[in-house]
């Protein structure tokens, strides 16, 4: 491949960079490769062609070359058939601007497409006929038709070749344009007797390498004594036509006359040409020779045609001339104007001549037709100004000020010097962007939200909103949490602020029994150079929620024995059998509590107050009712929804702790120890002797207990709660606990020496059982306990 590189620089103040780089290329290249190194021929770094966003600007070229930035070379994008691209031009070449931003430079960039022999010789016809007489005189000539060769150059068509030669031989004839026309010429008289037809072979080969050819067969009759041939009153015809003239419109006459007569002296007309576009836009009139449209023409697809045109007389003699026209251009095509570059912003501050836009013109016309002047529309800060031949700069021309005007609607009119003159024009927004001078400013001076608490971390809680009334990147407005602490802990631990929307979040979830409400500050910040900001104080406010159930204190529920309440068959109605004391650590409305009963062995013998949890009988007891009742009592709050918690109370209905013990121990017995009575009476004797031993260790850790107990209530900042035994009735109140019971706490200064006096109440008898035990229990009553209190309870526990 060989290329050559021609570059020109020009360098403007405030303006682009211009520069010339020509290639040579052979055609039919395969895609991706090299056309040239343009980085290195313009002198450029291949930082520049990316920086720069380097691109191809063309009408058409940038389908065959394309630019790959990251190596700064011209690579081939698509296969160039030089006979496609050049129709008819010796000399093709793609011509294209290398442009690049920041600042704007442009290169004019010119790839010769060089002719390779891709291209044989063709005839449009495989075969011509002649009729001759067998009276032509010897060197008589007669018209063949020309090969074409779409190539150029040394591959172009050199010679032709006519086999066998006993009677014909080949004559060329060079014209004016390059071309050749070829003739056969009657070497030696025809005898008709001898040899009636004749067959020929001519040969059209080109000067390429390898060397190409094409072949027509010529087929010749030879007739008897027709001696005149045709003559064209001119070899050379010369007309002009107006582009886009009608169809049908006549052209030019030709006219030829043979000196025979009868039918030998009649004349047929026809148009030789083969492989170009003449026979689609001409057509000649077999008879008169008239040669007329039956196309329109553009004078911007062909400038000049020439016709090549044979007339035939019926002897089969010959005669041809050419007609050569031109086609007159009328300003039929409008400017076109082409953006090659553009900013769509400008900074108010921008300098004076700051090059803003690139516009490159173009007319299809030519002459005055084709010459184009540009302007723009008045009372806008800018000025055109032609750089070089059809290329212009859109440049500031003042001071711009985004407050008066925040953009500029540009009209760019280009009109053509034809008559009448034509014109187009293409209108661009410019805006103009501001410099940062407003700080953010929140719509409130402060903010207060509420959420209930026990939330979903990640919760949306509110909205801050700033508003900024600088432009675009300056008025983008972030939010940033600022640094502070709630109760020593980051505030950034607590919530979250989204720096696009402002929405506040809830990073964990909160508790209102630990945190009632707290404060921060967020930050409002512009996206400027240097940025503003602006600060608010927010306010969380934690709302309660009903997220505590109630909690049991009495009866004490134990994992692994029965406690039991024990009622007299002799009790009347409304006989208290025990209470129900709970408590719920929510606040308000949330924390008021509710007795029911859920479930009951017998629900027509017991009740329970709906405030105070009091167990009562609501009927005489009878022998009739079983000895072991069990209820299940639901303490719910009045939260919405209300939460709730259950208590199973066991009830022994009998008079004596034998009963009882018969009762509930023939539930736990296992079928196996039915079968043998003497093990069940040493097993007995062996249970009677443990649980005396038991009773006297279950005394002592009693005592010890209650008095560690006591110790402890002195002492704690728990709330005291009463126990209520059974038979206690007290008809005052309805809260939680409604009841009046009287206690008194002593405290001294020496914990260990606190004293807990609690009031006395009637006796009260309390069963504690475990399921698994077997044996006999006896049934203590006592007026004082080893514990020196009233109606103390026993618990026996049975192994």
């Amino acid at each position: 491949m060989k290329r050559q590189v021609l570059l020109f620089v020009s360098l403007l103040s405030f303006g682009p960079v211009f520069g010339q780089v020509s290639y040579s290329i052979p055609e039919e290249m395969s895609r991706a490769s090299l056309v040239g190194n343009i980085a290195q021929d313009l002198g450029l770094e291949i930082k520049r062609l990316i920086s720069g966003k380097a691109k191809i600007y063309s009408r058409n070229s940038d389908q065959y070359i394309e630019l790959n930035r990251e190596r700064g070379v011209l690579l081939i994008k698509e296969r160039i058939d030089r006979e496609a691209l050049c129709t008819e031009k010796a000399l093709c070449a793609l011509d294209f601007q290398i442009l690049l931003e920041n600042p704007m430079e442009f290169y004019t960039v010119t790839v010769q497409i060089i002719d390779i022999n891709d291209n044989a010789p063709t005839f449009e016809k495989s075969e011509m006929n002649f009729k001759i007489s067998e009276s032509a005189a010897t060197g008589a000539k007669f018209d063949l038709e020309r090969a074409v060769d779409l190539d150029v150059g040394i591959n172009d068509l050199q010679k032709y070749e006519l086999k066998p030669t006993e009677n014909f031989g080949l004559k060329l004839h060079s014209n004016p344009d390059g071309q050749k026309n070829v003739e056969m010429v009657l070497l030696k008289p025809l005898d008709r007797e001898k040899q009636e037809q004749i067959s020929l072979v001519l040969t059209a080969v080109d000067g390429g390498e390898p060397q190409m050819s094409g072949t027509m067969q010529i087929f010749i009759t030879v007739l008897d004594v027709n001696d005149n041939a045709p003559v064209f009153t001119q070899k050379t015809y010369k007309a002009t036509v107006t582009e886009n003239s009608p169809k049908g419109t006549v052209v030019a006459t030709v006219t030829a006359s043979d000196a025979d007569q009868g039918s030998n002296s009649k004349i047929t007309y026809s148009i030789t040409n083969t492989l170009d576009n003449v026979r689609k836009m001409f057509y000649v009139n077999e008879e008169n020779g008239q040669v007329s449209l039956i196309e329109t023409i553009d004078f911007e697809k062909s400038k000049r045609f020439q016709i090549n045109l044979r007339a035939n007389d019926d002897g089969g003699l010959t005669d041809s001339c050419k007609l050569i026209v031109d086609v007159l251009d009328v300003n039929d095509n409008k400017p076109e104007i082409n953006i090659m570059s553009k900013s769509t912003v400008i900074s108010e501050d921008a300098k004076l001549n700051m090059v803003v836009t690139m516009i490159n013109t173009e007319d299809l016309d030519s002459g005055d037709n084709g010459n184009v002047k540009c302007f723009i529309s008045d009372n806008v800060p800018f000025i055109l100004k032609l750089t070089r031949n059809n290329f212009y700069n859109l440049i500031t021309d003042s001071d711009l000020d985004r407050e008066k005007s925040s953009e500029y609607n540009i009209t760019v009119t280009c009109s053509d010097e034809g008559v009448p003159s034509l014109s187009s024009s293409v209108t661009f927004t410019l805006q103009i962007s501001d410099v940062n001078d407003n700080a953010p400013v929140f719509e409130r001076s402060s903010y207060e939200a509420y959420i209930v608490e026990n939330n979903t971390p990640g919760l949306s809680i509110f909205t801050v909103k700033a508003t900024d009334a600088d432009w675009n990147q300056n008025a983008r407005v972030s939010y940033i949490l600022e640094g502070s602490s709630v109760n020593g802990v980051p505030v950034s631990s607590y919530v979250s602020v989204s720096a696009d929307s402002g929405v506040i979040h809830a990073v964990r979830s909160f508790d209102y029994e630990q945190i009632k409400d707290f404060h921060f500050h967020v930050r409002a910040q512009d996206g400027g150079s240097p940025p503003l900001s602006s600060n608010v104080t927010v306010k969380i406010m934690i709302r309660d929620q009903n997220d505590n159930p109630p909690q049991v204190l009495y009866p004490v529920q134990t994992g692994g024995s029965l406690v039991a309440e024990m009622v007299p068959r002799s009790a009347d109605v409304g006989y208290l059998v025990t209470k129900v004391v709970a408590v719920d650590v929510d606040s308000g409305q949330n924390a008021w509590l509710s007795y029911k009963l859920q479930k009951a062995t017998d629900r027509a013998l017991f009740e329970v107050g709906l405030q105070n949890g009091e167990i009562r009988t609501i009927r005489q007891v009878t022998d009739k009712d079983a000895v072991k009742q069990r209820l299940t009592v639901i303490v719910e709050d009045s939260g919405q929804p209300s939460r709730s918690a259950t208590v199973v109370v066991n009830v022994a209905v009998a008079d004596s702790f034998p009963e009882v013990l018969s009762e509930f121990t023939e539930l736990t017995h296992d079928k196996e120890y039915n079968d043998n009575l003497t093990f069940y009476l040493v097993l007995a004797l062996a249970v009677v002797s443990f649980l005396f031993i038991t009773c006297l260790v279950v005394i002592m850790s009693v005592k010890i207990y209650r008095w560690r107990q006591s110790r402890i209530l002195c002492h704690s900042n728990l709330p005291v709660i009463p126990y209520y035994p059974p038979r206690y009735s007290d008809t005052l109140g309805s809260a939680t606990l409604p009841h009046v019971y009287n206690y008194e706490v002593c405290r001294t200064t020496d914990s260990r020496k606190s004293d807990c006096k609690f009031g006395r109440a009637g006796s009260q008898n309390v069963l504690i059982m475990d399921p698994s035990s077997t044996g006999t229990m006896q049934r203590i009553q006592s007026e004082k306990s080893i514990l020196d209190e009233p109606d103390s309870p026993l618990e026996v526990s049975l192994p």
